[in-house]
């Protein structure tokens, strides 16, 4: 049996078994609406044009902070794993400042940036930075020493051998720190958008929240969910295009 067909199986078998025990009495069911029910929330949303407003906002402000978060942590991770002198100062701030967990700073970054677009995305750029930084450093530190002491013997400089030797010789775990990156982002765009916003998907499920619509909340976080999904996917694939000599299977499958 194909993999395809098993996925079909396994999705189809979840949603009976949960539209079961929603319409059995088991439950109450506006407590834990059937699928039925969250669907038909999903199509009023969409009818409303709620849904692409808040997907709108969501992907731009997810897009944007992994972005930034990702570019500042491979570039900062490639020069701390290959310069030790930097390392010894750097690393030790950045050390202290990963275990805080992102959530945990949103009051702070809306006293410093106000409630406006540029805290939201500050607050995905900041988790992001994290897992992007940790694995290009591990990558950095993993090049094999005759890479480098033939690109010295070649007369490369410095930043030619941090672009043409280090970065593709860490792209595995770069492409790790990127994937762990982009959960991290959904997670802070849903935090980012419970205070402070007037459009995107953790918006929509704070005012469903205060509306008692758990259907409409179950339908944003399907939305929240797939958006994730979807990401991971096409980042995924454009890597196994981009850099065929990566193996991605696992990742891909």
């Amino acid at each position: 049996m194909k993999r395809s067909t098993k996925m079909a199986i396994s999705i189809t078998a979840f949603f009976v078994a949960w539209e079961t025990v929603s319409r059995s009495g088991i439950v109450n069911p506006a407590l834990f609406p059937p699928p039925s029910n969250v669907f038909r929330a999903l199509v009023e949303m969409a009818r409303s044009g709620e849904l692409v407003r808040d997907i709108e906002a969501s992907l731009w402000r997810a897009i944007a902070g992994f972005v930034i978060g990702s570019l500042a942590g491979i570039l900062v991770g490639l020069l701390t794993g290959r310069l030790p002198s930097l390392d010894a100062y750097i690393s030790p701030i950045l050390q202290m400042f990963r275990p805080l967990p992102p959530v945990a700073i949103i009051p702070l970054i809306i006293v410093w940036f106000g409630i406006g677009e540029v805290s939201k995305v500050f607050a995905i750029a900041f988790a992001v930075f994290f897992p992007a930084w940790v694995n290009s450093d591990l990558g950095a530190r993993r090049v094999p020493r005759y890479f480098l002491w033939s690109a010295r013997t070649l007369g490369c400089r410095f930043p030619n051998v941090i672009w043409q030797v280090v970065l593709p010789s860490s792209l595995p775990f770069i492409v790790g720190g990127l994937r762990v990156g982009i959960s991290m982002a959904f997670v802070m765009v849903f935090v980012s958008e419970l205070s402070g916003a007037s459009s995107g998907i953790g918006y929509q499920i704070s005012i469903s929240y205060l509306a008692y619509r758990v259907d409409r909340m179950m339908a944003a976080l399907a939305v929240l969910g797939l958006l994730g999904l979807v990401c991971d996917f096409v980042l995924v694939r454009t890597l196994q295009w981009a850099l065929p000599w990566i193996r991605l299977d696992a990742a891909a499958a």
